[in-house]
Formats: C-alpha cells, structure tokens, sequence
C-alpha cells in the first residue's frame, strides 16, 4: 500500500471516530507515505506489530511509525515512533481503507451492455462491458456490475453494492453495502431430485443476501426449493464456498475457503468455520461455534461450542484422541 501521503491528523480523525484509545508521540503533520511489513518498512512507512515473534525484526526496522501495545514499546528503535493501541490488528484493518482508493461508481451504462425492457435502474449506477441484465430485476443508487455478469432475472440489487465480473446472479435479493467478487453464483438451481427415480426437484426459492457482507470469488450460494437461502448481515465468506439450498447462515459468520455446507442446516450467529470444513444436511448449528478446518460435522451443535475432526467433536477430547493415536502408533 503505497505512495499515499496521510497526514497524521486524519489518522488520528479516524481513530476518534472508531472510539478507539490511542496515544503517541507523533506530530499532527507527521506524514506517512504507506503502509509496509517490519522487514521491508523504510523512513515513510507504517507498520504494525500482531505477533511477538516479529519482535526481533522490529528492533531492526527502518519504519516511521510503528503502531502496537504498549508492553512492546521498549522492543522499538530509537527513531521508529509509535501509537500504543489495545488491539493493533482492528486498527490496521480500519487505516487500510484509507491507503487504497475505494471503487465508486463512474455512473456509466456501457453501450455493449444488454438490458430487458423492463428492468429498473436507479441514479449513479456503473454497469460495464458485455454484462446482461435480464428481466424483473431493480438496481438501486451507487451499484457497480463489472464486465461479462449475467443479472436476473428476479434479482434485487440494493445501493452500494459492488458485483465483480464473470458473476451470475439470479432469483436473488442483494442488501446494501455488500461486496461478490469475480466468479460467484447466487440463485442457481441446488441439488435436489428424488433418490430412486433421479427426477429433479425444481428450486422456486431465491437467495437473500445481507447488509455489508462480503462473498468470495468463486463461490456458489444455491436458491431455496420454496422459501429463501439466507446469508445475515456482515457475514463474510472466503472463496471457493459452496451453500446448498435452503441453508440459513446468521449474523456476522467468517467462513473460510472451500467449506461446504449442505442443504437445509441452518446456522446461528457468530459462527466461524476452519478451511475445507463441510457440514452435512438438515443440522442445526447454534451461536458463537467454532468448527476447525478439515471437520466434518454430523450432528447438531449447541451454541459456544468449538468442535474439530471427523466426526466433529468437542476440540478437547478431540486433541486426548490425537495424542493416543500418535502415541499408539509409536510402538
């Protein structure tokens, strides 16, 4: 994140505005070009300490400022100032927006951009080269629609959302502030048929969803048989996920890449699932879980639970059975 120059004072503004406690010995003119990593910082840069390991690389560093807790301070060069804060990690994810220049939309309609008849476009709305826009769809204020998207039809697109290129969305409602990077699919037909007879259950739900989520390049979110597939406000999913038909995902979910989760589980608050994990059908899964990468989940699991394995199980017995196992297979 380079070649930015922010002053100190609108770091500070946006510290105020966050509520978040700082001090510092920086001046309000003091001028930080980028943001960088410990070992490669030079004289303009901000850095950021997560981890003690890093410890020895900061007592070396070349940075301007350096923003960490205050137990660390003592580790910093003599020249490297600071700004003491209680979580660093929160604070550089809020100063990251402000060294990149955020995608708005240019209000622009390409002429190479098919739109049906009866679709509603609001003001200010960006739609770029070889995109379809297809019948009963609403596009409201401030949205992007990247190249070569395929819209609708019955697709509801609130304000300020950002659609990256090569996504398809149908049979979907999209709320405000919501980011779908390249190569997502909402609202296609799930995986449903009659077992004997193979026959296909057509899908006649759709897909909402929510505020401010962010839904990763790749990912496919299937549309209910009858009522809605249902991912909450401020959910964020990796890549490469896969959401069946009539899943129910709560608020404030980070699920990581190639997780799969089958049809119908509904899924509570605050969840958060490892890498590769996959989570079987019709389960019930409660608020604040922890399912670890690479488990696989068969029953249902009450709220603040952490689980891990296959079978998933409750992380602490699950760690007792490794350490038999690998003690077993000494002898």
């Amino acid at each position: 994140m380079k070649n930015m120059k922010i002053n100190f004072a609108s770091i500070q503004n946006l510290l105020f505005k966050n509520n978040i406690e700082f001090s510092t010995n920086l001046d309000e003119n003091d001028t930080l070009v980028e943001i960088s990593s410990i070992k490669n910082a030079n004289k303009d840069s901000l850095i950021f300490l997560f981890n003690e390991k890093y410890l020895d690389l900061l007592k070396t560093t070349k940075a301007k400022c350096c923003i960490l807790q205050k137990n660390y301070i003592t580790s910093l060069p003599q020249n490297t100032k600071y700004i003491i804060v209680d979580n660093p990690y929160l604070v550089f994810a809020y100063l990251s927006d402000i060294y990149i220049k955020k995608k708005v939309s240019n209000g622009t309609i390409s002429k190479n951009v098919k739109i049906h008849k009866d679709v509603k476009i609001s003001n200010n709305v960006q739609i770029d080269d070889f995109t379809n826009i297809h019948e009963n769809t609403l596009i409201d204020k401030n949205v992007i629609i990247e190249s070569n998207c395929s819209i609708g039809p019955n697709v509801s697109i609130a304000a300020n959302v950002l659609i990256s290129s090569n996504s398809s969305l149908s049979n979907c409602i999209i709320k405000e502030d919501t980011v779908i990077k390249s190569g997502v699919v909402i609202g296609g037909e799930g995986f449903g048929f009659e077992i004997n007879s193979k026959k296909r259950i057509s899908h006649l739900g759709n897909v909402i969803i929510g505020k401010n989520c962010y839904i990763g390049a790749n990912t496919t979110i299937d549309r209910a048989v009858l009522e809605s597939t249902i991912i909450s406000d401020n959910s964020n999913l990796d890549n490469l996920i896969q959401i069946a038909h009539n899943v129910k995902i709560g608020k404030h979910a980070v699920i990581a890449a190639q997780v799969g989760i089958a049809g119908s589980t509904v899924i509570g608050d605050y969840v958060k699932i490892g890498g590769q994990a996959g989570i079987s059908g019709h389960l019930s899964i409660g608020d604040n879980v922890t399912i670890a990468a690479k488990s696989g989940v068969t029953k249902n699991i009450e709220n603040n639970q952490v689980v891990a394995g296959f079978p998933a199980i409750d992380i602490k017995k699950w760690k007792k059975n490794i350490i038999k196992l690998n003690k077993s297979n000494e002898y």
